[in-house]
C-alpha cells in the first residue's frame, strides 16, 4: 500500500466516523477535514468530478461552521424560558435524557417541593437543547441540574442562563453556585470562580 493509498483511506474512515457523531459542531469539524483530505487526494489522481464534489461538500461545512461558531456565544441564539416545576414537559425531558444525565451529573435529584425550585429549558430555534433546575438559598441560586442535549455539547447554552437572559437576576439571585459532583464542568469558561468542590458565579 502507497502513501497515497492511506490518504485516500484515511480520509475515507475520516468522513464515516463523522458521521457517527452526535455532536453537530464536531460532526461539521471533522467533516470538513474528511472532505480536504478527500479532495487533495482525488486531485492527486486527476479524478476530477470528486475533486468537485469533496470542493462543494467542504464549502458546505464551513458555511455550517461559521454559523455555528457564530451563534456560539450570540446571546440571540438561545432562548430561556422559565416551565412549572411539576411541568408534564419538564418530566418528559428528564426521563428520555436519564441515562444522559445520570452520566454527566451522578447526584443530580429534583423533587422540587417548594416556591423556591426553579426549572428552565433552553431553546435554539424550536429545539430544546438544555434544562436547569435551581433551588433558592437566600439570594444564592444551587443548580442541582444544568444538562445539554448532545447536539449542543459544544455550545454550553447554559451560558445563557446566568449570563444573557438575566432570569436569575430577576428572580432576586445575586449568586450561582454549581453541583459538586458535574463530569466534565465547563463553569470556568463562562467566568464562575472556583470555590472548593464547587463554582460560583456572582450575578
Amino acid at each position: 500500500m502507497t502513501w497515497l493509498d492511506l490518504v485516500g483511506w484515511g480520509g475515507s474512515a475520516l468522513l464515516v466516523f463523522s458521521l457517527l457523531q452526535a455532536r453537530v459542531l464536531r460532526f461539521r469539524a471533522l467533516n470538513l477535514v474528511g472532505c480536504l483530505i478527500l479532495l487533495v487526494f482525488n486531485a492527486l489522481l486527476e479524478v476530477w468530478p470528486m475533486v468537485g464534489m469533496n470542493a462543494v461538500l467542504a464549502a458546505i461545512n464551513v458555511w455550517f461552521l461559521v454559523r455555528l461558531l457564530r451563534d456560539r456565544h450570540d446571546a440571540t441564539a438561545f432562548e430561556v424560558i422559565e416551565v412549572g416545576r411539576d411541568d408534564a414537559y419538564l418530566r418528559h425531558l428528564l426521563a428520555v435524557h436519564g441515562d444522559d444525565i445520570r452520566r454527566y451529573q451522578p447526584d443530580s435529584t429534583w423533587a422540587p417541593v417548594a416556591e423556591r425550585d426553579h426549572a428552565f429549558v433552553v431553546l435554539h430555534g424550536n429545539e430544546t437543547v438544555g434544562v436547569v433546575l435551581v433551588d433558592a438559598d437566600h439570594d444564592v441560586a444551587r443548580v442541582r441540574l444544568d444538562y445539554v442535549t448532545p447536539r449542543y455539547r459544544d455550545f454550553t447554552p447554559g451560558e445563557f442562563v446566568w449570563r444573557h437572559s438575566g432570569v436569575l437576576a430577576a428572580l432576586g439571585f445575586r449568586h450561582v453556585m454549581s453541583p459538586p459532583g458535574m463530569v466534565d464542568a465547563y463553569y470556568a469558561r463562562v467566568g464562575f470562580r472556583p470555590n472548593g468542590r464547587e463554582y460560583v458565579l456572582d450575578l
